[in-house]
């Protein structure tokens, strides 16, 4: 099985994550074309309660098993790979199994109660069947990442997002004639398809890479692995907990929202209408450069996993700074992009720009969203996934504090949903830094922080500078995308002057290395 390095498999990750990103992109503007803000804010209500039971089922097992796996890996102990994997698939088969039933019956009474729109039951229905195929596909990641071989990971996500795209269109277009809810319900199948066809792609690889026999005496492995089971458990539970506080806060959100804008004296219709502007259009943009500190995180686990069973103090050190140097240059031209531009995005992608205030507010604190992925997965590889519960747990419940304060006021409204999912991810951000402080005495460096704001200021003023330029002009889509290509150039070269970017690191790109 071909392994990578760090850097090699967070650019495999990444590549792979800039594909599905641009492919999801484009089944989201197809989604919200065809369906309007009423049918993708209907899609939008029913996915918390799918990310809920998901992480239920999962119970952390993931970054568990990613953790475990690199150990035994550097043993090459062959054995205990062996009975992680079984340990693995018995835990989450059983827990999907009971979670799919608990979703289908718990979809009237979660729909017409919790979300306030009955119509929002045909989404939940259609997308319950998803919950095993994922369960199962997050025990084979698991392992690849252990393994530290990002390919079959990254394939998987490209397959799926192409037949998600193939199909969504089709099963929209079928279905919207007899009513957005149906459609909605359209498109969360074509999820199901996507999910299922990448689970094939993965057991496939699964068969082709392994070094274990999964059949050969199985219950002979699965009665000896009670120690097993407890070593991938001081990880996952801790690691479920912090999932379950942010998949239980995706999942109340629409609720909290939908009850304080109507207290607030919006409808409902009206409420999931703005939701949607708010989480289909706006929370996309920002979530984009997530790929990228996706990917480290998803890399980072092995790597620090492996170096602090070498006790490596150095090395651990190093990786968090490289993650956080690399997540906040992905960050920071987003945030400038988004806050300067966000009038031409929302109208060339949307067709619409009244969201455009809720970008100008959040984008500059979203910043922060960038390095906390990467951090997280720190605490998670150090074994401390409980303090990161904690700090999971602090930001959500300011979140809803804030926001059941604000939105409940006529005066903020759907603003002051904007402004609670701001101070929350600001605040958990903050948290695991003083986590990491108190337990490894890890800091920025004031040297890091000063690039930082010099990167910065130098981008918004080239940025401000082409927002000039296109304003004065013939504006169009064409002349739009030339100035961000000029600023995205211009930002590259702010990178390796304020050597965000090193050429070592570049040595270790195969591609790049046969040019230096």
């Amino acid at each position: 099985m071909s392994k990578q390095t760090f850097l090699q498999g967070t650019l495999i990750l990444i590549l792979a994550g800039m594909i599905t990103r641009f492919l999801g992109f484009i089944n989201r503007l197809v989604v919200a074309r065809m369906m309007g803000e009423d049918g993708i804010g209907l899609y939008m209500m029913a996915l918390p309660t799918l990310f809920l039971v998901i992480t239920m089922t999962q119970l952390g097992l993931p970054v568990a098993i990613s953790k475990r796996v690199a150990e035994a890996e550097a043993r090459n102990d062959q054995q205990k790979i062996k009975q992680i994997l079984i340990v693995s698939l018995i835990v989450t088969a059983i827990s999907s199994i009971v979670f799919t039933i608990g979703m289908i019956s718990a979809a009237p009474f979660i729909a017409t109660t919790l979300l306030t729109d009955d119509r929002t039951i045909y989404p939940l229905l259609a997308i319950s069947p998803i919950v095993p195929i994922v369960a199962i596909s997050s025990v084979l990641r698991g392992y690849f990442q252990g393994k530290q071989n990002m390919k079959p990971q990254s394939y998987s996500q490209v397959i799926e997002q192409i037949v998600r795209i193939t199909c969504v269109a089709l099963f929209v277009k079928l279905l919207l004639p007899y009513g957005v809810e149906f459609a909605a319900a359209g498109a969360m199948f074509s999820v199901i398809l996507g999910e299922f066809v990448s689970l094939l792609y993965m057991i496939h690889m699964f068969k082709r890479k392994k070094k274990v026999k999964i059949r050969t005496r199985f219950f002979t492995y699965l009665k000896s692995s009670k120690d097993t089971l407890k070593e991938l458990f001081s990880i996952a539970i801790p690691s479920t907990g912090s999932k379950m506080i942010g998949s239980f806060s995706y999942f109340l959100e629409p609720i909290l929202v939908a009850n304080s804008l109507a207290i607030a004296g919006i409808s409902s219709q009206l409420a999931t209408k703005q939701y949607g502007e708010l989480t289909g259009f706006v929370m996309p943009l920002l979530f984009l450069p997530t790929f990228i500190t996706q990917s480290l995180s998803i890399a980072l686990v092995p790597s620090i996993s492996e170096a602090e069973a070498n006790l490596n103090k150095k090395l651990i050190h190093y990786r968090i700074h490289q993650s956080i140097r690399i997540s906040f240059a992905s960050g920071a031209i987003a945030t400038i992009v988004l806050t300067l531009f966000s009038v031409p995005i929302l109208s060339y992608m949307y067709g619409t720009a009244g969201a455009s205030k809720f970008l100008i507010l959040m984008a500059p604190f979203f910043i922060l969203l960038y390095i906390q992925a990467p951090l997280q997965a720190t605490l998670q590889a150090l074994d401390l996934a409980k303090p990161a519960m904690w700090n999971s747990l602090i930001g959500a419940a300011f979140k809803f504090t804030v926001l059941i304060l604000l939105a409940s006021n006529p005066n903020f409204g759907i603003m002051g949903v904007a402004i609670a999912m701001s101070v929350g991810v600001v605040l958990v951000t903050l948290l695991h830094l003083a986590t990491l402080r108190k337990a490894i005495r890890f800091w920025i460096p004031i040297k890091d922080l000063s690039k930082m704001i010099a990167l910065l200021i130098l981008t918004w003023g080239a940025g401000s500078f082409l927002k000039n330029i296109y304003e004065t002009m013939n504006q169009n889509i064409f002349l739009f995308l030339f100035l961000l290509v000029i600023l995205t150039i211009i930002y590259g070269l702010l990178l390796f002057l304020l050597k965000f970017i090193t050429k070592e690191e570049l040595k270790q790109i195969p591609v790049i290395q046969k040019w230096l």
